[in-house]
């Protein structure tokens, strides 16, 4: 369990820092890197309580990442 937890955060880590190297947002490096943490930590929980996921753990938390990223910069945007 702990090392999954750990996994999902670098992972996370890994999906925010490309995603501004990359364009695909324009937050900045950190703000990217929390909210796909903020991110997969949710969905590594709601995982954890109701047993629901996409497959791997790793899928889990790029997915989870990615969706982050598209739904809280988009609401703060006009």
């Amino acid at each position: 369990m702990f090392p999954t937890m750990i996994g999902t955060v670098v992972i996370a880590g890994i999906v925010g820092f490309l995603s501004e190297k990359t364009g695909f947002t324009r937050n900045g490096i950190l703000p990217s890197v929390i909210i796909c943490i903020g991110g997969a930590f949710l969905f590594y929980f709601v995982r954890i309580m109701f047993g629901f996921g996409f497959g791997s753990p790793g899928l889990n938390a790029i997915l989870s990442s990615i969706g982050a990223l598209i739904i809280i910069p988009t609401h703060w945007r006009r």
